[in-house]
């Protein structure tokens, strides 16, 4: 039965240390080690506490909440809490982390400037295309054009050369009217003349 209590009370322990630990990481604020050459980390929140190792400058940190003797404790990108020096510690990220983000921003913005700069290639591409598909379709209308006036002169020829031939016809007509006028009654005359003499 201890045995058995002793099981509860180590999970129960346990649990509790879980919640415990993931309740602090909960609580964590994010903070920068400022850029100075190299920074010490102690065990502790003074200079009498045995020196853990170094921190690189510039380093993204969690800032636990503690702070003592004007010292800071710290969780580092390793995980290990250790304590350093206020004067050490920045909300705003160091100037080498500006400017490794800076960087980074600076070739997203020259990708980005490649992409419009090859969609402006395209664009100036399909201008020049659509330009020379239009100066075709202006010189085929130039050419129905042409083409139009020139049958528009054959038609007003044609026209003109049909009325010549009315007119001719008409003349032709005339005159063979005229003639056959002339000559019909003549014929008529003759005819007469040659009955008077029979009878």
């Amino acid at each position: 039965m201890k045995i058995i209590k002793c099981l509860f009370a180590s999970i129960f322990f346990l649990f509790s240390s879980v919640l415990l630990a993931e309740e602090a990481t909960d609580n964590l604020v994010a903070g920068y080690i400022s850029d100075d050459l190299f920074i010490y980390m102690h065990t502790g929140p003074g200079n009498n506490y045995r020196i853990l190792g170094t921190i690189t400058a510039g380093e993204e940190i969690k800032l636990t909440g503690k702070a003592e003797n004007d010292y800071t404790q710290i969780i580092d990108s390793k995980g290990r809490e250790t304590w350093v020096e206020d004067k050490y510690i920045s909300t705003t990220p160091g100037v080498r982390d500006q400017v490794a983000r800076l960087k980074t921003q600076l070739a997203n913005n020259s990708s980005d400037n490649a992409g419009l700069l090859n969609q402006l290639d395209q664009a100036n591409s399909e201008i020049a295309r659509l330009n020379k598909d239009a100066k075709v379709f202006d010189n085929k209308v130039s050419e129905l054009n042409q083409e139009l006036e020139e049958t528009k002169l054959k038609i007003k020829n044609q026209d003109t050369e049909l009325k010549k031939e009315w007119f001719f016809n008409g003349a032709v007509v005339l005159v063979i009217g005229l003639l056959l006028g002339l000559i019909i009654p003549k014929i008529g005359g003759r005819k007469r003349s040659s009955m008077d003499n029979w009878g």
